[in-house]
């Protein structure tokens, strides 16, 4: 799934203001992080994460990857946040701009 540049920006939107949903620390993407993001992505359709000081990988591959374990699009990356959006299979929730 691609996002154009106003879908995107809707997204980021809305996650400004969620709260972070889960945390990244020094061990980087584990087998748990990416259970935990995968049970989140049950329940919601867009979620936040905090990637602590600790963890020495770059954020921009970090969202990468953990997109592409969960099957989800990378929305942004800013300071230590990642935003990552999932629609859920069957009546999404969020509904996009054209």
């Amino acid at each position: 799934m691609t996002l154009t540049s106003k879908q995107r920006a809707y997204l980021k939107g809305l996650a400004s203001v969620e709260d972070a949903l889960f945390q990244i620390g020094k061990a980087g993407i584990t087998p748990q992080v990416t259970q935990s993001v995968t049970e989140l992505f049950s329940t919601h359709e867009l979620i936040k994460g905090t990637v602590l000081k600790s963890c020495t990988e770059d954020l921009r591959e970090i969202a990468a990857r953990l997109s592409e374990r969960t099957r989800s699009v990378p929305v942004q990356v800013i300071g230590r946040k990642i935003v990552l959006y999932k629609p859920f299979a069957k009546d999404p929730e969020i509904q996009l701009p054209e």
